[in-house]
């Protein structure tokens, strides 16, 4: 009697790629697709209106604010409520004031006060997007593969967010900036509805507690009492700060007065965005057992651009510059959400990741409101070798804080919330993980 032919085994994803871990990557490319067009879209339909730089800079302004005063709520509330409905409302708002944005500009004529109010509505809806989205992230991410899962996670937002730039750009040359922004408002669409359908019964459910105010004070307490957490955040206020108005405000002027044109700059974005997917496909396979670190070391290298482009280096020297940075900030980001996720119970997540991202963003307004300034008094040289030294010496003065140093990568999850999260995942079977 024959024997039956052995039907082909079905592909099986990694373990931790399970259902939510498919819904949050996919939806975090659709809106990363979208997106990233859809900011080179707004400040051309800016110009478009016959506005000029400063105009651009209040509509950038008018998004920025928000998203730094509501971040510390939106923890709060992304801890407090099911996380997937605050993304899912932060994404229907998001909709919404894109959609609106677009209709605007494609009727004719926006004015300013209204392009800054309807950016204003996103940025407070990444204000609670973001919390909550980390939050989730970091909740269904079992122990040992938490590494790894963030770097395939990463890898593929940054690929989209390279694509969405490309494609953005092409398309506003083609149909101009109001279907773009069209576009976007029905990328958050999809995303929405994709985020609707996670599964966060592995969640412990949380006890009301004693108010926001109390929440936020609670996240806090747990901020503080980690000298590697905000020290970390301490030196990134500084490093982001500096590096955005380097890039910003300087990049753009080099790029200009010496390179030849956007063109050359418009490549050295490019090229740290192939950075960064480099940098995360390092991390799918390296597992550096000192996170922080190895983390920490890869943010010297964020001083080379400021540095270049003081000098100024020609535009293929700049890519590679870039190329770099990009490939060492990957690094460090993959390593801080893998202590992150190690490190702090799961039920502060989200509050944690708001003090966090608030620190890390409060002094990028003041530092791009005084790059011009900084340039008029000392001139754009000097400015430049004073970003880069910043970053130098805020990232070697973290080195002294021991725990920086010395805090490892565990093979098993020792938190209550992590050990919640892998025994769910046993009762399961395998995988719903990684959102």
């Amino acid at each position: 009697m024959d024997q039956p032919v052995n039907a082909a085994p079905r592909p099986h994803r990694p373990s931790w790629a399970g259902r939510n871990y498919t819904l949050l990557a996919a939806a975090a490319v659709v809106t990363n697709l979208g997106s990233h067009g859809a900011l080179i879209a707004a400040a051309f339909a800016v110009l478009e209106t016959g506005g000029d730089g400063g105009d651009v800079g209040l509509v950038a302004m008018a998004r920025t604010l928000p998203l730094v005063l509501f971040l510390l709520i939106g923890g709060a509330v992304a801890d407090r409520l099911p996380r997937h409905r605050v993304m899912v409302a932060a994404n229907a708002l998001n909709c919404v004031s894109q959609a609106a944005f677009a209709v605007l500009v494609l009727a004719g004529e926006p004015r300013l006060w209204q392009m800054m109010l309807l950016t204003g509505l996103g940025g407070a809806g990444q204000a609670f997007f973001n919390p909550a989205a980390e939050g989730m992230l970091l909740s269904t991410v079992t122990g040992e593969q938490a590494s790894r899962a963030f770097a395939v996670f990463r890898m593929a937002v940054q690929g989209a967010a390279i694509g969405g730039a490309a494609l953005g750009g092409a398309m506003i040359a083609a149909i101009g900036p109001g279907w773009v922004l069209a576009v976007d408002a029905a990328a958050f669409a999809v995303a929405a509805a994709l985020r609707a359908f996670l599964d966060v019964s592995h969640i412990p459910r949380r006890e009301p507690g004693g108010g926001m105010l109390a929440d936020l004070r609670e996240g806090w307490q747990e901020f503080v009492s980690r000298a590697w957490l905000w020290a970390i955040v301490a030196q990134f206020s500084v490093v982001v700060a500096v590096v955005g108005a380097a890039e910003a405000v300087y990049g753009p002027l080099v790029a200009r007065d010496s390179l030849g044109g956007a063109g050359p700059w418009g490549l050295a974005l490019a090229a740290f965005g192939a950075g960064t997917v480099g940098g995360a496909l390092l991390m799918i396979r390296w597992k550096p057992r000192r996170l922080l670190l190895a983390g920490t070391l890869c943010v010297f290298p964020l001083a080379l651009p400021s540095a270049a482009l003081a000098v100024p280096v020609s535009a293929g020297a700049l890519a590679a510059v870039m190329f770099v940075s990009g490939v060492a900030i990957e690094v460090f980001s993959v390593a801080w959400m893998t202590a992150l996720h190690q490190e702090i119970p799961e039920e502060k997540f989200s509050r944690v990741s708001a003090y966090d991202f608030f620190g890390s963003l409060a002094m990028v307004p003041l530092a791009t409101a005084l790059a011009g300034p900084a340039e008029s008094a000392f001139g754009r040289g000097p400015a430049l070798w004073a970003c880069a030294v910043l970053v130098v010496v805020v990232t070697a003065a973290v080195l002294f804080v021991p725990d920086v140093r010395n805090l490892t990568l565990r093979t098993k999850e020792i938190t209550g919330a992590a050990t919640t999260t892998e025994a769910s995942a046993d009762a399961e079977g395998a995988a719903w993980r990684l959102g």
